[in-house]
C-alpha cells in the first residue's frame, strides 16, 4: 500500500509537467524511477488535462487574452498565411500528430479549437495522439536509460 501511495505522489510532477510540455512527462517519470505504466498513464493524463481545459475554455481565452494583446492582425500577414496554409493542408489530424512532438499540449489544443471542429472530435484525436506518442516516447526513454554508456559519455 505504501509503495502505491509513493508511486502516485511521484507521478504528480509527471502529470503536471506533461500538461505543459509532453516530453517532460516520460523524462520525469524515468528520472523519478516510476514504473513504465505509471509514467505512460501520467503523461497521457497530463496532456489530456490541457486538452480538455483548452478545448472547453479555449474560445474564452482566445477572445479575452489573445484579442487584447494581438488586436492588429494586419501587422504580420506572413504568419497568418503560414498558419492558414498549415491548417488547410493538415487539419486536425496534423495538429494532433504534431502536438506532443513540436507543439505544446496547450498550443496544439488552441490551434485545434481554432479550426472550429466539434469538441468531441478534438478530444478523440488528441487522446489517440497522446496514447501513441506516450507509448513511443516512454519506450524510447526507458530503453535508452538501460543502455550502459561508456564513462566518456556520462
Amino acid at each position: 500500500m505504501c509503495n502505491m501511495k509513493e508511486e502516485i505522489l511521484k507521478a504528480i510532477p509527471v502529470f503536471l509537467s506533461s500538461a505543459i510540455k509532453f516530453i517532460f512527462g516520460p523524462l520525469a517519470g524515468y528520472k523519478l524511477h516510476l514504473h513504465f505504466v505509471t509514467t505512460f498513464l501520467a503523461t497521457v493524463g497530463g496532456m489530456m488535462l490541457s486538452v480538455v481545459a483548452f478545448t472547453y475554455f479555449g474560445d474564452w481565452l482566445r477572445h479575452k487574452l489573445l484579442n487584447r494583446f494581438f488586436r492588429n492582425k494586419a501587422e504580420h500577414p506572413e504568419k497568418q498565411k503560414w498558419y492558414s496554409n498549415f491548417l488547410k493542408k493538415y487539419g486536425l489530424t496534423g495538429i494532433a500528430v504534431l502536438t506532443p512532438l513540436f507543439l505544446t499540449p496547450i498550443g496544439g489544443t488552441i490551434l485545434a479549437v481554432s479550426l472550429g471542429k466539434p469538441k468531441e472530435k478534438i478530444l478523440i484525436f488528441m487522446l489517440i495522439s497522446a496514447l501513441l506518442w506516450a507509448l513511443v516516447l516512454t519506450s524510447i526513454i526507458y530503453a535508452l536509460g538501460k543502455i550502459d554508456l561508456p564513462d566518456v559519455l556520462t
